[in-house]
């Protein structure tokens, strides 16, 4: 039985980087949320015929995952490249830090404040702003992870024109806790606090998961396990394109199939060798973990081939 590894949430520039020297522009763009936030990301445009593209919004996971799909303990870029990837095939990325990650940090921004809906309303700001940008002729949502939730609700709240799923889970997310912390704590342990944040009660007898669920982080928990993904995704009604690596440590193949389901009409492809962090790994599980630790290696191409296809297709 494999042994699930989680991680939990809580001016113009060239960018030169793996060979994209000089092929693109990269600008740094803040982007007012509801709450006046600043939200500051990273706009990646060709350097050429820059009028009239495709754009690829790019949201990270969970926990506190940068723009580029890094964060304190680890550097892997794998967010960035895929925008890097996208961008090489002529489409627009903007991929961007999550409030209270990165830029978008702000002392204003208390972990017990902190809602799920937050991270929705950002996204619907992001959304509306570029829909507002001549420059743009479509706006497609990709979420990874976490952000695939996200994503799907705030594409559907402002109207965005596509949307793509990477290792999106279809589960509420107190069923996917429990899958993944029962070997480690017992279902005996877990199962009852996250029925009753699930119930919306906060829970005081925490014992030895007072760090995992601590006071402060239990409101945004409460917040997050209401939303159903297979729910969501159905209430959407543009082009989807789903995507799965089979060799995904924290997101299995049946979340993938359980959105299809969801959403009939999706598009919908299982990627060969294809991790968490969207990259081939043909090794062991040793193998797998260390590659969130090394940006030397570059996303998957087919995950690139597969979006660009489905963002540029009429």
């Amino acid at each position: 039985m494999k042994k699930i590894y989680i991680i939990l949430f809580l001016g113009n520039l060239l960018w030169i980087q793996n060979g994209f020297s000089q092929k693109f522009i990269s600008e740094e763009v803040f982007i007012p949320s509801y709450d006046s936030l600043k939200l500051s990301g990273t706009l990646f445009l060709p350097k050429k015929n820059i009028e009239h593209l495709p754009l690829a919004i790019i949201i990270a996971g969970s926990g506190p995952t940068d723009r580029d799909g890094n964060n304190a303990m680890m550097t892997n870029n794998s967010l960035k490249y895929l925008a890097e990837g996208l961008t090489k095939n002529k489409i627009a990325t903007f991929r961007y830090d999550k409030r209270a990650i990165g830029k978008s940090l702000s002392a204003s921004i208390k972990e017990d404040n902190l809602r799920f809906e937050d991270y929705i309303k950002d996204a619907e700001a992001i959304i509306r702003h570029f829909k507002g940008d001549s420059r743009f002729s479509s706006i497609t949502v990709v979420g990874h992870s976490e952000g695939s939730l996200i994503g799907m609700i705030a594409s559907n709240m402002a109207e965005a024109d596509k949307y793509v799923s990477i290792s999106g889970v279809a589960k509420t997310a107190d069923h996917i806790l429990k899958e993944q912390l029962r070997l480690q704590f017992g279902s005996k342990t877990i199962n009852p606090i996250l029925d009753s944040l699930k119930q919306g009660y906060t829970v005081t007898d925490l014992g030895k998961l007072s760090s995992l669920f601590r006071p402060s982080v239990q409101p945004y928990m409460i917040s997050w396990f209401k939303y159903d993904p297979q729910e969501e995704i159905a209430r959407l009604s543009i082009p989807i394109l789903i995507l799965q690596g089979d060799n995904d440590i924290q997101v299995g193949v049946k979340e993938a199939e359980l959105l299809k389901k969801a959403y009939p009409n999706a598009e919908y492809e299982v990627i060969s060798k294809m991790n968490h962090i969207l990259k081939i790994i043909d090794g062991d599980m040793n193998a797998n973990l260390k590659s969130y630790y090394q940006e030397d290696i570059p996303v998957s191409k087919e995950l690139i081939k597969l979006i660009s296809k489905f963002i540029l297709k009429k």
